[in-house]
């Protein structure tokens, strides 16, 4: 193999794990209840990859020879955030998650910050992101008091109206919050929400920026930079791995302009990494409980598979999983702990090969690993399993 492409359908879950009671989400099966929800799918090339043989999906056959190997994977991470979980699947397992803020931040931190930044803050509590710009946004407005939020995940975010905070300062507000984010309030990631519009018609906008932790330890993206091989990473892979491990990255818009992108890349001549991050499941759709949605996606994604498989070369690899899930038909607009489902395809794997449960999401890591002949990590290796 000279290529990997592997690409994250952000929050794409395929039901709950044991330990889902433990963070509130038994029950959570984002795919198949979105399913469910919409009176079943109609994902043709996602059939032949096996999708409905890891898990039954309502309008999805079970019986057929899928093309490559298929099966899902259990995180052996403690959290279902988005930085854990693309930092698992690069070979990074953590041993305590990130911490949380169910009640909002410390004042003592907030103060910390109004005095970095010289300005209060409005909000300071868990909420929707679309939710709270609704509740507070008129008040921005007047104040020019940037809006700091969190959620059920490791996040301080800041949303700001981009006529009333212009980007560059709310980047820098960021970059500011993420100095003093550190020790026992080492979030998973600063995010700056910038919005537009006018009370009852406010709208979020692409501009987003997130700033994350750098890792804790050494990603097979390291491995794979200071071994030589490129690594390209679309959409928001540069932001979860601040920006470590990366040969090349682009930023996309939407779902849409990250998966053409991937296929333009394709047609480079490069050895290493295609990593890419598909943030519309997640962002769009699930966190807005938003089933009829989160289905459009999934069909918008499968239409385009025909064409990333054609742009592969008989020695790429395209790997297909999610990060956690994010079940759009429960009563949480929150991410759910979920197992996670894998496709594999190339020329060199063999058909309908089934995988299994996988331990945890490294084990993604450990094959490109294998492939690469580089350092191995805590993952197992599916390789031999896989290739003809």
């Amino acid at each position: 193999m000279k290529r990997v492409v592997l690409i994250v359908l952000d929050s794409v879950g395929i039901g709950e794990l044991p330990d889902a009671d433990l963070y509130g989400d038994k029950g959570s099966n984002t795919l198949a209840n979105t399913a469910l929800k919409v009176g079943g799918f109609s994902l043709p090339n996602f059939e032949k990859l096996g999708l409905g043989k890891i898990y039954p999906i309502l309008g999805l056959k079970e019986n057929i020879k899928a093309l490559g190997a298929y099966g899902k994977m259990g995180e052996k991470s403690p959290g279902k955030d988005t930085t854990t979980g693309h930092w698992e699947l690069s070979g990074l397992i953590l041993d305590k998650p990130f911490p949380v803020y169910p009640n909002g931040f410390p004042p003592d931190l907030i103060k910390r910050f109004e005095e970095a930044i010289g300005r209060k803050t409005l909000g300071n509590k868990p909420a929707s992101g679309t939710a709270i710009i609704e509740e507070l946004g008129e008040e921005h407005l007047k104040t020019g008091y940037p809006i700091v939020y969190t959620s059920a995940d490791s996040v301080f975010q800041i949303a700001a109206h981009e006529e009333v905070i212009p980007l560059e300062e709310l980047y820098q507000m960021c970059k500011i919050a993420r100095g003093l984010l550190t020790g026992e309030h080492a979030v998973g990631r600063v995010i700056a929400r910038p919005f537009i519009g006018t009370p009852g018609n406010f709208k979020r906008t692409p501009n987003r920026h997130d700033y994350s932790l750098e890792p804790t330890g050494k990603t097979v993206l390291d491995k794979l930079v200071e071994k030589g091989f490129e690594v390209y990473g679309v959409g928001k892979i540069y932001d979860i791995f601040a920006g470590r491990g990366l040969t090349w990255h682009e930023s996309t818009k939407n779902n849409e302009d990250g998966i053409l992108k991937t296929i333009d890349l394709l047609a480079k001549d490069f050895t290493g990494l295609l990593f890419t991050n598909l943030v519309d499941f997640d962002m769009v759709y699930g966190h807005r409980n938003d089933a009829a949605g989160y289905y459009g996606a999934l069909k918008q994604f499968d239409s385009y598979l025909p064409q990333i498989i054609e742009k592969l070369r008989d020695d790429d690899l395209l790997i297909i999983t999610a990060d956690h899930g994010c079940d759009p038909t429960t009563p949480s607009t929150d991410h759910s702990r979920e197992y996670v489902p894998i496709m594999v395809y190339g020329k060199g794997v063999k058909e309908d090969v089934n995988l299994g449960v996988r331990q945890t999401f490294a084990d993604v890591a450990a094959t490109i690993e294998e492939i690469f002949s580089l350092e191995p990590g805590v993952g197992q290796s599916f390789w031999s399993e896989i290739r003809k």
